[in-house]
């Protein structure tokens, strides 16, 4: 028997025992497959509410995360963990009827494959009310300057060194921050606060229970939050009922800080150089923590003629100091050279007549990732006048809040 066609990559024909086969070849059975092999098969679902369930409330439950979401998937819904279906669909209801934990389980099909998911979900009582978390806020009367503190919702604190040593050029002091949840209570009159948890990182799961906002940092109703580094954090409060109920608070704290250095001399302009006095100063800008610095500030004042201080021409009359600002690389960020002397007589507490106050501002686009970055910053004193400058105060400033 003759075949007109000749065989292809598409199809093949044997003759076997005077039957005429077809056989398909990988081409056509690729086509077959569609590509599911490769599409992702997840089984998602959320509910609401997500927690202080009474028994008998109507519980909200959507499978619509799952994957793929293209409408080729069934679900099928086991609320009480003895493995029958109790109900399908994408989305579905249900109350619980008994205090305690129930098992959930989703199960999806494409028609080959099949995924679950399961949650365990605690069920109090009906007469149960969830408690309320509350973190007390607070702000320093006055800031440093003596102006109105900075209020709202929020704690914000002030660490200050009024009088550091110039062989300490270094920003390393840390403050003790008071948290107060004493505002919280129970949900009703029968009922009490069993725990008081702080979470004090809520971006880190440090006890990897899949919740990173639920760890047991710090555990109590008042309590002290020890060595806490300049900067900007979110903390969040967990309080339980007696009845095991749970509701959670939050807050942002900032340690702003205030380092004052007094009464010192830089030397003159020698053969080697401009004299120098540099001050370390830490900059933390990081978004995934949400601790990001606000503006960095250096001030600085000093007499316009020193007791040394012999009569020149033009510019050289007065004395004359520069702040010089580099980021961690040691690349130079800003620098006030710019600043002119009429420029250093301003602010409230300078003596015109007698002293320069020198403010040079560095803003948080300057510390940002896009920029310079943050880490570790240099501030230095430069004098590039023959004469010693004597320094009547240096002082650093650090806003995590303004």
């Amino acid at each position: 028997m003759t075949i007109g066609a000749p065989p292809t990559d598409m199809a093949r024909i044997v003759v076997a025992g005077g039957l005429v086969l077809l056989m398909l070849t990988s081409t056509l059975v690729g086509c077959l497959g569609s590509g599911d092999d490769d599409l992702v098969l997840d089984a998602v679902f959320t509910f609401s509410p997500a927690s202080n369930i009474n028994e008998g409330e109507v519980v909200f439950f959507d499978a619509s995360g799952s994957l793929p979401s293209d409408g080729s998937l069934t679900y099928r819904w086991d609320f009480d963990g003895d493995g029958a279906v109790d109900e399908i669909g994408r989305s579905a209801e249900w109350r619980f009827p008994t205090v305690g934990e129930s098992t959930v389980t989703l199960t999806i099909t494409d028609g080959v494959r099949t995924a679950e998911a399961t949650r365990t979900i605690i069920v109090y009582e009906a007469s149960a009310e969830p408690p309320q978390a509350s973190i007390t806020t607070y702000s320093s009367e006055w800031d440093y300057f003596g102006e109105d503190g900075n209020t709202g919702t929020f704690i914000l604190v002030w660490l200050c060194e009024d009088d550091k040593d110039l062989s300490d050029r270094r920003i390393e002091a840390s403050a003790n921050v008071r948290l107060d949840a004493s505002d919280s209570s129970p949900g009703s009159s029968d009922d009490w606060i069993s725990s008081w948890v702080w979470d004090l990182d809520p971006n880190d799961d440090s006890d990897g229970d899949g919740d990173p906002e639920n760890d047991a940092d710090l555990e109590g109703e008042e309590v002290e939050w020890q060595n806490v580094m300049p900067g900007e954090y979110e903390i969040v409060l967990t309080v339980t009922s007696g009845k095991g109920m749970k509701e959670t608070d939050e807050t942002k704290v900032y340690v702003n800080y205030v380092g004052t250095w007094l009464d010192f001399e830089i030397g003159g302009n020698s053969t080697s150089g401009s004299a120098e006095i540099t001050f370390d100063m830490p900059v933390v800008y990081d978004r995934d923590s949400g601790n990001t610095i606000s503006k960095a500030v250096g001030h600085l004042t000093y007499p316009q003629q020193d007791d040394d201080w012999v009569p020149g021409t033009g510019n050289q009359n007065n004395n004359r100091l520069e702040l010089y600002v580099y980021d961690e690389d040691d690349d130079e960020v800003l620098n006030s050279s710019s600043i002119g002397d009429d420029q250093r007589t301003d602010g409230d507490d300078c003596n015109d007549d007698e002293d320069y106050c020198l403010e040079l501002p560095i803003s948080s686009y300057q510390m940002g990732e896009s920029t310079h970055g943050d880490g570790d910053w240099t501030i230095v004193i430069h004098n590039d006048r023959w004469n010693d400058i004597k320094v009547e105060r240096f002082r650093i400033i650090l806003y995590y809040k303004t």
